[in-house]
């Protein structure tokens, strides 16, 4: 079972991926709006909240990386967070430019409005409703990414799970690898004690049968030989 830190590490990265995701569609909206300058004000003030929720989950996973009690785990946590401050240090500067291009395009659009009426609010209007069917597929792409990525970090926690798990068989088969080796090493010193006590079985007996025979001996000595 994964440890809590483990957990709150693995919901921040996805977090951060999902967040990431969603400034992204949202810069990418900005950068394909036409007006009116609501929108944009609405687009930006989405954008400014994913940021700041962004931003949030960053400080948590650096307050994880420093809470962890393996150095090289903690280093690991560290580069990541570097990494997601780059990227969304990245992010705002697409999206500085995003706002950039979006204010040049309405402004052009005002301008060509006054100039040729009717027609071209038509024109802009296809446009844009063109623009918002790009927009939602581009979105939709993205958030479908965001689904594959969380797959995969589920794939990749239920992997390491099992490498633990077969770490352990494999500590426990050693254990009893040993506590037999113990057993067999027994059972020799026992087997080499029995031999030992064969050995000195046999010479008492040897010595037993010998000293009967020659109490026998003696005893037909004295009765037919008395004289001797």
């Amino acid at each position: 079972m994964a440890a809590p830190k483990d957990v709150h590490v693995r919901i921040c990265n996805q977090e951060i991926v999902k967040f990431d995701l969603e400034v992204k569609a949202l810069i990418q909206d900005i950068g394909d709006c036409s007006g009116p300058l609501s929108a944009l004000t609405e687009l930006n003030t989405k954008v400014k909240e994913k940021f700041q929720q962004l931003r949030h989950r960053i400080q948590e996973l650096e307050q994880s990386a420093k809470e962890q009690d393996k150095e090289s785990e903690k280093q690991v946590l560290l580069q990541e967070v570097e990494n997601h401050k780059k990227q969304m240090l990245s992010n705002q500067t697409s999206w500085r430019r995003a706002n950039l291009t979006c204010k040049i395009a309405i402004d052009n659009l005002e301008k060509a409005e006054l100039l040729q009426g009717g027609d071209l609010f038509r024109q802009r209007k296809t446009a844009k409703e063109s623009l918002a069917q790009t927009s939602s597929a581009i979105t939709e792409s993205l958030m479908g990414i965001s689904r594959m990525m969380s797959q995969q970090v589920q794939q990749s926690e239920e992997a390491m799970q099992t490498l633990v798990n077969s770490s352990r068989t494999i500590l426990d088969a050693n254990e009893e690898f040993k506590s037999m080796s113990g057993t067999i090493q027994l059972g020799r010193k026992l087997i080499t004690k029995y031999n030992r006590r064969e050995l000195t079985d046999k010479l008492l007996i040897f010595l037993a049968l010998a000293l009967f025979l020659a109490t026998v001996l003696y005893i037909v000595k004295k009765r037919l030989f008395p004289f001797l």
